[in-house]
């Protein structure tokens, strides 16, 4: 059986533990129904980090390698991933990569929780701020700021306020991957691999 070990960014700088972001994004692929496929989450920290720690990885028996990294930015009409990093951050594939082993949150990770609204209400509670949330008919079109934006004001009133770090991985682990890989296409290829392992 083949298995993903799968570099994500996000949880730099001390803001939460290896554990937290490990538990969130276990969490995240159990609701995709990964569970008899998990793939071994590795933290990457800062984008860079991340690309540096797939990039000098090497694969054990059967097991792949992954990397997950917000696209910071519009993805071009018919760019493939590696196109997009390449352009967007100057990165090569690496000797060895396969075209299908770098996958994009588009444009960041904070673009997902928006997909699911039921859970953005559970979460924050009455005080959400609803508002804030235009009728976005392409989530991948909001640009990063925007949807960091919309966020922090939502839930500016809330006991919980939005912030990147340990909020913004508890809320991962609630969110519900069916509805971020309908309203992303590039969360749904990224799942779709996952399950065709």
């Amino acid at each position: 059986m083949v298995i993903a070990r799968i570099f994500i960014e996000g949880g730099g700088s001390g803001k939460v533990s290896d554990r937290i972001f490990k538990e969130a994004w276990t969490r995240f692929f159990t609701a995709a129904g990964l569970t008899s496929r998990m793939p071994k989450i590795v933290r990457g920290e800062g984008r860079t980090a991340t690309f540096r720690k797939f990039r000098t990885a090497r694969p054990r028996a059967n097991e792949l390698l992954l990397l997950l990294v917000d696209s910071e930015g519009p993805v071009a009409s018919g760019h493939s991933t590696w196109q997009h990093l390449r352009y967007q951050d100057n990165w090569e594939q690496p000797a060895g990569a396969a075209d299908d082993s770098a996958y994009l949150m588009v444009q960041v990770m904070e673009t997902w929780f928006l997909t699911d609204r039921d859970a953005l209400r559970q979460f924050f509670g009455p005080s959400l701020n609803e508002n804030y949330f235009s009728r976005w008919p392409d989530l991948e079109a909001v640009p990063k700021d925007t949807v960091i934006n919309a966020l922090e004001r939502a839930t500016s009133n809330c006991q919980k306020p939005y912030s990147k770090g340990k909020v913004s991985f508890e809320l991962l682990g609630e969110i519900d991957p069916q509805r971020v890989a309908e309203a992303s296409p590039h969360a749904g290829q990224l799942m779709d691999y996952l399950r065709g392992l």
